[in-house]
């Protein structure tokens, strides 16, 4: 198996600490390592994120991963993620996070006693 890019390795880490039913934005994670930026993490997520739960790492929108929505939705159910229903207007009226309620600081509510 090809050994991941060091970043990669942490960016993943910090999606594995993401509590069930809240996230944190690509942004978020890149100010929690104190490296990178949205973009970098964002990218790292799309090449390496399928064995962590990459649905708990969001745009800052609260917009659903164009391509993956309704397997996040389902995620986001399961875990009792909040949600805030979609405006009628909406395409396809799929619900975004509620961003307020939804994100996560990095250290309160981590239920495997992970200490960030």
């Amino acid at each position: 198996m090809e050994e991941l890019p060091e970043y990669a390795e942490r960016v993943l880490e910090v999606a594995e600490l993401i509590p069930r039913g809240r996230v944190m934005t690509y942004g978020d994670v890149a100010e929690w390592l104190d490296e990178g930026g949205p973009r970098q993490v964002g990218r790292v997520m799309a090449l390496y994120g399928g064995a962590v739960p990459w649905w708990r790492v969001v745009r800052s929108d609260g917009m659903l991963l164009p391509g993956h929505e309704l397997h996040a939705l389902a995620q986001y159910r399961a875990e009792s993620t909040p949600l805030r229903p979609a405006p009628r207007s909406a395409e396809g009226h799929l619900p975004r996070l509620d961003m307020k309620r939804a994100r996560w600081d990095g250290v309160s509510g981590a239920d495997d006693g992970a200490h960030i």
